[in-house]
């Protein structure tokens, strides 16, 4: 495991995880920055920024923003920092929510771009695509991340059609992947493949070094962004306080 590297991406994704406090709050307690960006959506979490573990007294203080805001105290973790801050999340009664992969991928080798045309998008035109391939209830949290300051939003047409749509935000020279998805009726085109070629070419010309992306183990996602060249660095733990 590459602590440097993740050091690295926690502090990038920690910093990039404030613009969500946009439409809501922002706060920071030690290395944890927490958000909460409206009612009941995924993004009210706490990102731990990769510096040290936090104290008991921060940790009390984000639970006090948490439920302050009415939602549960949940935090994300990268793996090379869980041996020092588990026992005390253990302690304050937190429990893991669930694990993603991390992945990066250093921008001096880059893929080739797909014959398929990708563009940029509006913030509304995204927003209502995105959601069409998430499903129902992803309305809001697509336009909170649309239209998130930094937000580079992109479209993968096939059939002269607007079909998968993706995302990436550039924070201390690291291009975070996000915001993927396929309208079903076109799976399984390349579509996920072309926007990832894009991304990396994009992220290179606008001065980062490096990307990075969370997927869900032994999925799709995983498969595509092993062949586009990401390489494993470690997991991104999510923990929430349930007692």
């Amino acid at each position: 495991m590459n602590t440097d590297l993740l050091t690295r991406l926690a502090h990038a994704e920690a910093a990039a995880h404030r613009q969500y406090g946009r439409t809501g709050e922002a706060a920071q307690f030690g290395p944890l920055v927490a958000v909460h960006a409206g009612p009941n959506l995924p993004l009210n979490v706490a990102w731990h920024d990769g510096t040290r573990p936090p104290t008991a007294e921060e940790l009390e203080a984000l639970e006090a923003f948490s439920d302050r805001h009415e939602q549960p105290a949940t935090l994300h973790l990268l793996s090379a920092f869980a041996a020092l801050v588990l026992p005390l999340l253990k302690e304050r009664g937190y429990a893991l929510e669930y694990v993603l992969h991390a992945y990066t991928h250093d921008l001096t080798h880059l893929p080739a771009l797909s014959a398929l045309t990708v563009r940029e998008a509006k913030a509304d035109a995204w927003a209502a695509l995105a959601a069409r391939g998430f499903g129902p209830g992803a309305e809001e949290i697509m336009s909170v991340v649309a239209h998130t300051p930094g937000a580079r939003l992109f479209v993968a047409d096939t059939d002269a059609a607007p079909a998968a749509n993706a995302a990436l935000s550039l924070t201390e020279g690291v291009a975070a992947f996000y915001g993927t998805a396929a309208l079903p009726e076109f799976q399984g085109r390349g579509l996920q493949t072309a926007l990832l070629a894009h991304r990396l070419n994009f992220a290179a010309q606008a001065g980062a070094d490096l990307a990075s992306v969370f997927v869900t183990p032994g999925s799709g996602s995983e498969r595509n962004v092993q062949r586009a060249g990401f390489r494993l660095a470690g997991m991104r733990l999510t923990l929430t306080r349930v007692g």
